[in-house]
């Protein structure tokens, strides 16, 4: 038995075993970024629930607001088309917790209140099919302009080999562009060229302006999200999460946690079915 394992440890990976050179690291991408027409595409005949959890807290720890939103998606031909159906939460007012739902939903005339809007329409974007900003992560051809890629290796996931990549900006994408710079990993389907999981981070830290004059900064801000392969061959987003510190015109501190997760995806014609919506659990 200790043989044959030694000699399953030595065989080589499938793609020397077949004689086919890898790929670089720019290639990979390359073939990543064309087929996120395709997969923009195949995303517009799904229906599909999304859930949105925005939690912050007071540097001391003290919660002051936890909120879970429940959407059901369907796509248009611009994007997507959100609709509310479910909100559960409790907030900090005054000197009490107070517990709500979709008709007493304070969203709105409070610090934390408008920071779960605004971080759930910036993240959560309706003009994507998967339902996330897509300028998050360097994955289309337009964002990829802006980044340096490496092949850092091969490994296996759910039982199919993947491509590790790492990037970073390029020496010309700054705060000075539209979108902050990220840096981070990666991890690209070997077969099907899309995205399996993708980490980042910010590459640099706010424009030092912005930090003492401002008094504005996101210490430990990233991103972590999770695609999966469905029967069809089509890839969606189903998780993603971050936490960071928000720091706001010096005595304005948060530490804030999102996460986002997609599921009940149909696979219908979406002009002539609608489906009826399930609460997630």
């Amino acid at each position: 038995m200790l043989r044959w394992i030694l000699l399953l440890a030595l065989m080589p990976c499938p793609a020397l075993a077949t004689g086919q050179s890898q790929p670089s690291a720019d290639e990979i991408m390359a073939r990543v970024a064309a087929n996120q027409d395709l997969a923009t595409k195949q995303r517009a005949e799904y229906v599909y629930q999304q859930q949105i959890r925005v939690i912050s807290h007071k540097s001391n720890g003290k919660l002051m607001r936890d909120e879970t939103t429940d959407y059901q998606v369907t796509p248009t031909p611009d994007g997507t088309k959100k609709e509310l159906k479910r909100v559960v939460g409790r907030a900090w007012v005054k000197d009490h917790y107070v517990e709500f739902n979709k008709d007493t939903w304070p969203h709105s005339h409070s610090l934390d209140g408008d920071l779960a809007e605004e971080l759930r329409d910036d993240l959560a974007n309706e003009k994507s099919k998967d339902g996330l900003a897509g300028d998050l992560f360097p994955l289309t051809t337009e964002e990829q302009k802006g980044y340096r890629f490496e092949l850092e290796g091969e490994e296996t996931i759910n039982g199919r080999g993947a491509y590790r990549i790492h990037f970073v900006p390029s020496d010309k994408h700054t705060w000075e562009d539209d979108n902050p710079p990220w840096a981070g990993e990666a991890l690209i389907d070997a077969q099907d060229f899309q995205p399996v999981r993708v980490y980042t981070k910010l590459a640099h830290k706010l424009p030092l302006f912005v930090r003492t004059v401002l008094g504005t900064n996101l210490p430990g801000i990233g991103f972590d999200v999770e695609y999966r392969r469905f029967g069809d061959g089509v890839w969606f987003p189903i998780s993603f999460g971050t936490e960071f510190r928000l720091r706001v015109i010096f005595f304005i501190k948060r530490d804030i946690s999102i996460s986002l997760r997609n599921s009940a995806f149909e696979h219908v014609h979406v002009r002539s079915k609608m489906l009826d919506y399930a609460p997630m659990r």
